[in-house]
């Protein structure tokens, strides 16, 4: 009876409103694969943690370097700096709310005290700062944050090249008096100058919901 009971479900699944219009097959298939349970390993997730994490700070650095060229080429150092002051943070707002994560640069040597490295972050950055005084290589990393719900990526950010010395090097050197004043001005606790090429000035913090890096898989 069980048996007749379930054909005829079948049949009557089969079938469409009009019983004259047959449901193919191809369409019988694309509903069951997407109402698969996929079995990931946790090495799968991290892995598409890390993917995700390094396409996300990526996108977020590009858009910072882009927009404070596009300062300095029309307005100068001192406006670029302004600009930064007020444009930075909603930048990074943007790129949190298109991939609804949370991104942050976090630094001992901060600038804008919002960036100020917080107490789960502080044991990463103290890592990478020792990987960079002894001379070995940072490399991205995931930690997992609220009992696995969050995981955390973080990713060294180091000084690339001249243009950053004009705002970040040392004062009377590659820093103007000029702009060494908009500097104190802005940012009264500055603790961001007196860097060099290749210096480490903080690291990427984004947090990924564990569910969104699953979605992805």
């Amino acid at each position: 009876m069980k048996k007749i009971f379930y054909l005829l479900l079948f049949s009557t699944t089969v079938w469409a409103c009009n019983s004259n219009e047959r449901i193919s097959k191809e369409v019988f298939d694309d509903v069951n694969r997407s109402m698969e349970v996929k079995k990931l390993s946790e090495s799968q997730i991290i892995e598409e943690a890390m993917n995700w994490g390094e396409e996300i700070s990526s996108e977020a650095q590009t858009q910072l370097i882009g927009a404070l060229q596009n300062a300095i080429a029309e307005n100068g150092v001192q406006e670029a700096i302004r600009f930064c002051h007020v444009e930075a943070l909603p930048i990074l707002s943007e790129v949190s709310e298109k991939y609804n994560v949370a991104i942050r640069r976090a630094s001992s040597d901060y600038r804008n005290p919002e960036d100020q490295v917080r107490d789960y972050e502080e044991v990463i950055l103290d890592a990478y700062a020792y990987n960079a005084e002894n001379g070995i290589k940072n490399e991205p990393n995931i930690q997992k944050l609220d009992n696995g719900d969050v995981l955390l990526f973080t990713k060294a950010i180091q000084i690339p090249n001249s243009l950053c010395l004009n705002c970040h090097g040392e004062p009377g050197k590659d820093i103007t008096d000029e702009t060494l004043k908009v500097i104190n001005e802005l940012y009264p606790e500055d603790k961001a100058k007196g860097h060099k090429i290749g210096d480490l000035r903080g690291m990427w913090s984004i947090r990924l919901p564990r569910a969104e890096v699953i979605k992805r898989l």
